[in-house]
């Protein structure tokens, strides 16, 4: 059996839901089915994603927790160190918090900010937070935020990781994360210029390269068209997104604002087949420089039993890679 406290090969699984208690009890179903790791997006029907982890790791004993990602505008750093803290006594060495800026559009309808200067923000967010959760203590006058506090115990077992879509939030993550995650991105770009900017610029930083989590569209299925209608039906907005849509014509796919999700583009983000060709796909992925995989399970509307095959997978997968 390989090392526990350095498994090889995670697949972690996006979890969402209409409701907190449903959000928490499919986690503790993924734990029952050896699902390694679980992740929480913000906003939507789920509730907030630190307090529903809270919930789930009072449940659970084993899985992994984390957010990809917690917006930074929801609360000061402080109390998010505060609230770490309290998941990582519950459930320690297995919680992770990702962080990043959100949407806009999203954030200053919903938080009554304006959004500027998103680098800066999550760079001084991150220092705050890692500071109290790695030291006990944080004496910090930023540009935009400032904290004067300490933590009962430390939590150093908790990376603070980033989003990361474009060359500056890679480079910033490679100075100043714990890892770097992305969303929605092709993985040529993301195993390619991505990792070669996040590995460039940690070694700037001397210190060692963060780990790249590779976010993957996932439909184990015999029927290969069911993988592009998942994707077309649940991240069917991204593209028209324009932080989005700079990224996708970084990485080759221009005009997407307007065009949507073409066949190429979804083939770039998609790990799709049986789970003999799933397998195949995962494994080169690991092998050309993805840290862990974080997938977003992708089906026909409503096709339960396909859902199901797809998180069978991932945990006989990682049983597999861990056996």
């Amino acid at each position: 059996m390989e090392d526990e406290k350095h498994p090889k090969n995670i697949v972690g699984v996006a979890i969402s839901g209409p409701s907190s208690k449903y959000v928490v009890d499919t986690i503790v179903e993924a734990e029952q089915e050896g699902i390694p790791a679980v992740w929480l997006t913000s906003g939507g029907g789920s509730g907030d994603s630190l307090s529903v982890l809270a919930a789930a790791a009072a449940r659970t004993s084993e899985i992994l927790l984390g957010t990809s990602i917690m917006r930074i505008w929801s609360r000061h750093p402080v109390t998010t160190a505060e609230q770490v803290s309290t998941i990582s006594s519950i459930a320690p060495g297995r919680f992770r918090l990702g962080v990043g800026s959100g949407i806009n559009s999203t954030v200053e309808r919903t938080f009554g900010v304006r959004f500027h200067s998103p680098m800066t923000h999550i760079r001084e967010y991150m220092h705050i937070v890692r500071s109290l959760l790695h030291n006990g203590s944080v004496s910090f006058q930023g540009r935009y935020y400032t904290a004067h506090s300490e933590l009962t115990g430390i939590s150093d077992d908790v990376p603070v990781m980033s989003s990361a879509l474009g060359p500056k939030s890679y480079e910033m993550a490679g100075k100043f994360a714990d890892g770097a995650i992305s969303w929605v991105t092709p993985h040529s770009y993301a195993t390619g210029e991505a990792l070669t900017i996040l590995q460039e610029s940690s070694n700037a930083a001397e210190r060692p390269t963060p780990p790249l989590i590779l976010h993957v569209a996932l439909c184990v299925t015999d029927d290969m068209s069911e993988g592009k209608r998942g994707v077309r039906s649940r991240l069917g907005y991204f593209p028209t997104i324009p932080f989005y849509s700079n990224m996708f014509a970084r990485a080759g796919f221009l005009n997407s604002a307007q065009l949507g999700w073409t066949d190429e583009m979804i083939e770039s983000i998609l790990v799709c087949g049986t789970e003999c060709q799933a397998s195949q796909q995962l494994d080169f992925l690991f092998a050309t420089g993805a840290s862990e995989i974080l997938v977003s399970v992708v089906s026909d509307p409503g096709k339960h039993a396909s859902i199901s095959r797809s998180m069978r997978f991932v945990s006989d997968y990682y049983k597999k890679m861990n056996s």
